[in-house]
């Protein structure tokens, strides 16, 4: 399908046409995430770029204020792990590149922290509407603390919003995306707190006999089995959805 994109004049673009068709709304899990092409702090990005891993989109609302910068270095100190389990990340903010540029320069000066990964200009916030990242009735000129979880076949997993004023965790960010990969991998439902290594659950029954099966099983009752999910390799899982 050859797309048509929409021109940021600023230097970004968005996919016109996947854009017309959720019809200016916000994304929803299970569904294509919006193709886009930006400019950032490590060259152009696009969506298409990280086909076949997973991606951490986020947006910030602004440069060189404190919650930011923080969470920031969370990111930056946990980008290993994302990077271990095939998962690029890609901030952006409605700042220049030039800010960002001078933003990441401070912050290595300041704290001694170095950010691996690439920021995204989206000066005229055409990204940011395309993901619902601009929330009036907290900024009308800013993005909110907008995640997107994004899987290797371009489809939108998890979606968290923050206010301006508060930070993200990155660990449950993490245990996020453990939690898809092990979904993906088991085809198991992982519970309230689950980490790695702990039992999932399976799913719920859909006919009598599956029902009765369960009843006859050492679970807690027939709608909640607790499950040890087999060994699997180590390294990043594919989804295949």
């Amino acid at each position: 399908m050859q797309h048509q994109f929409g021109r940021d004049p600023k230097g970004g673009e968005y996919d016109a046409d996947a854009y017309e068709a959720i019809g200016l709304r916000l994304p929803r899990i299970g569904e294509p995430a919006v193709p886009f092409r930006v400019r950032t702090t490590q060259g152009e990005r696009s969506l298409e770029m990280y086909r076949g891993r997973w991606l951490l989109l986020f947006s910030h609302p602004s440069d060189f204020t404190p919650v930011c910068t923080s969470e920031f270095i969370a990111f930056a100190k946990a980008y290993p792990i994302f990077q271990a389990m095939g998962c690029d990340l890609l901030g952006v903010s409605v700042d220049s590149v030039f800010s960002h540029l001078a933003w990441l320069q401070s912050i290595r000066s300041v704290f001694g922290v170095h950010v691996p990964f690439p920021i995204a200009e989206d000066l005229s916030m055409a990204l940011a509407a395309a993901y619902g990242m601009i929330h009036p009735g907290d900024t009308n000129t800013s993005t909110v603390r907008a995640t997107f979880l994004i899987d290797p076949a371009g489809t939108v997993r998890v979606i968290s919003y923050y206010p301006m004023a508060n930070g993200r965790n990155v660990d449950e960010m993490v245990r996020a995306l453990s939690a898809l990969q092990e979904t993906d991998a088991s085809g198991l439902s992982t519970p309230a707190g689950w980490q790695p290594g702990d039992d999932g659950v399976l799913p719920p029954p859909t006919t009598e006999q599956e029902v009765a099966a369960r009843e006859a099983s050492n679970a807690p009752t027939w709608y909640y089995a607790p499950t040890r999910a087999p060994a699997r390799p180590a390294g990043p899982v594919t989804s295949s959805t």
